[in-house]
């Protein structure tokens, strides 16, 4: 970690006085350290005590400008490698939600680019309030990442969930996230994503479709992106904006999906199926616009082509990834469908559940193999959630590979 530069941002919560033995070990581990305290902060613990530990100036106030060639917040914020807020109170934490920058360390977390965590710490009814809950969620959405509270014995006197992860444990997750930020585990490879809900045609006005938006597609080509891979993304309609540096081949109908997916796959190593695809589609489309006439319309529909399951049935190097958009009993159908359609993985979220449904920036998302759950991701960001599936997809992808090449 040495040549990477974090801003450790302590708030007024007691557990602040962990924020020196918290910058000592992030020092240790060869991080530049800068330290931003509020006003709170120094109520618990001295700047002088993290100065001496970080061995860098400690910044209090905004307006105390040390350089007159640079303006400090902007300085810092573009400099770091990572902001990290421990401990992150609840009033901090809905400043930071709500865009306010009062202070030091929230002004400099505005001007911020980099990655951002945050380590809460504060009583279980606090941590619990809907408010507090709320913001936490308005942070996942912009990609904050979050170190959770432990549970243990808290300054007010109660055991419960709320009190800050110990040092140790938060320079392992930076150290992590850092890391993971550097590797290129896609590198090489060739990915091909669906994104979007498929269009099919009832006349040259009228459609049948989905209410998919394509985030978490882009989100999952983004991701493979940053990992080193050539990306191309099919993708129907969607309400997002395609990531920069990617392939785009925009299709309407699944069948032009279909087309599209097996025009590539040979060629392709990792296919991750996010898009929404009609399963019926109109037997007759016409060829101009169906006039109203009578109180009812029958429509017949025809199953379209499943292409989840084409692919499974066809695939031979490839790593294939599908998804499950269910409205509850997730295990059960998650598993079904990754047996029927033989997926290497499986992505299964409830749309039914808060910040988990169709045009969220947030999802709530179950990993499935043949062996049953691989793990339970919380709410956050479609972004992040992104990067957990591919890390775990390119790990398993470099096992299976090393294992074929000892054969």
């Amino acid at each position: 970690m040495r040549g990477k530069t974090i801003i450790l941002g302590i708030t007024g919560g007691i557990a602040a006085y962990k924020g020196a033995a918290l910058c000592s070990k992030l020092v240790q581990a060869g991080f530049d350290v800068h330290v931003i305290m509020t006003e709170g902060a120094c109520k618990f613990i001295t700047p002088l005590t993290l100065q001496t530990l970080s061995r860098n100036p400690v910044y209090t106030d905004t307006f105390d400008e040390r350089d007159p060639s640079v303006v400090s917040h902007i300085d810092l914020a573009d400099k770091a490698d990572l902001i990290l807020v421990a401990p992150a109170t609840a009033n901090t934490i809905a400043k930071m939600a709500a865009g306010i920058a009062d202070d030091m360390l929230t002004t400099t977390l505005l001007a911020a680019t980099c990655r951002i965590v945050v380590a809460p710490a504060m009583n279980v009814h606090m941590y619990d309030h809907p408010a507090v809950v709320r913001n936490l969620n308005v942070l996942a959405e912009r990609s904050v990442m979050f170190i959770e509270p432990e549970t243990g014995q808290l300054a007010c006197g109660y055991v419960a969930k709320g009190r800050l992860a110990e040092p140790e444990t938060i320079v392992a997750a930076v150290a992590d996230i850092l890391a993971e930020d550097e590797r290129k585990p896609l590198l090489g490879k060739k990915v091909l994503v669906t994104a979007g809900g498929t269009v099919e045609r009832l006349d040259p006005v009228r459609y049948l479709t989905n209410d998919s938006s394509g985030k978490m597609g882009f989100a999952l080509a983004e991701a493979a992106r940053d990992f080193g891979a050539e990306v191309t993304v099919i993708a129907a309609r969607t309400s997002a904006s395609p990531p920069n540096g990617v392939a785009v081949v925009r299709v309407e109908s699944a069948q032009d999906m279909l087309d599209a997916v097996m025009e590539r796959f040979d060629s392709s190593d990792l296919i991750v199926k996010a898009a929404a695809v009609a399963d019926y589609r109109p037997v007759v489309r016409a060829s101009s616009k169906i006039k109203k006439s009578g109180d009812r319309l029958m429509l017949e529909l025809e199953k379209t082509t499943d292409i989840l399951q084409t692919l499974g049935e066809r695939k031979t190097k490839q790593y294939l990834i599908g998804f499950a958009a269910e409205t509850g009993d997730l295990d059960h159908y998650a598993m079904d469908k990754l047996q029927r359609k033989h997926c290497d993985m499986l992505a299964a979220n409830d749309v039914s559940e808060e910040g988990a449904g169709f045009n969220k920036d947030t999802n709530i998302i179950r990993l499935y193999d043949k062996s049953g759950l691989i793990e339970a991701l919380p709410i956050m960001s479609k972004r992040d959630a992104s990067r957990r599936m591919l890390t775990i997809a390119a790990q398993r992808m470099a096992d299976r590979e090393g294992k074929e090449a000892g054969r």
